[in-house]
């Protein structure tokens, strides 16, 4: 006779609780397509993320990251990580591209070197 007790395997335990929302749970725009704003970029928070990437910052940039991370907190409100200063800062500097080409903060700043 086997003395252990049958426990669930990972599949179960990691399933998924929530129903993905279906189109027709979609809220309806009465703005047709073509008057629509483009859709601004955001960073995507507090997620698992599944892929990484590696980044080396200077002594400087990490102490600057590090105080507005903190500043975030302490004028703001805003508990978040130096992660997710990151993703937003990324998402703001894409949409700028996106938006403004050769005229945005990250070709003029990029050709100043």
């Amino acid at each position: 006779m086997n003395r252990r007790p049958s426990l669930p395997g990972a599949a179960e335990l990691f399933r998924l609780t929530a129903a993905a929302p279906t189109p027709a749970d979609a809220p309806v725009s009465s703005v047709s397509s073509a008057e629509e704003a483009p859709q601004q970029r955001r960073g995507s928070g507090r997620t698992k993320h599944t892929t990484k990437i590696t980044v080396y910052v200077s002594d400087e940039e990490l102490l600057a990251l590090e105080q507005a991370r903190l500043t975030l907190r302490a004028a703001h409100g805003l508990g978040v990580d130096r992660g997710r200063v990151v993703r937003e800062a990324i998402a703001i500097v894409l949409d700028d591209l996106e938006s403004h080409g050769d005229e945005s903060l990250l070709v003029r700043r990029l050709r100043e070197r």
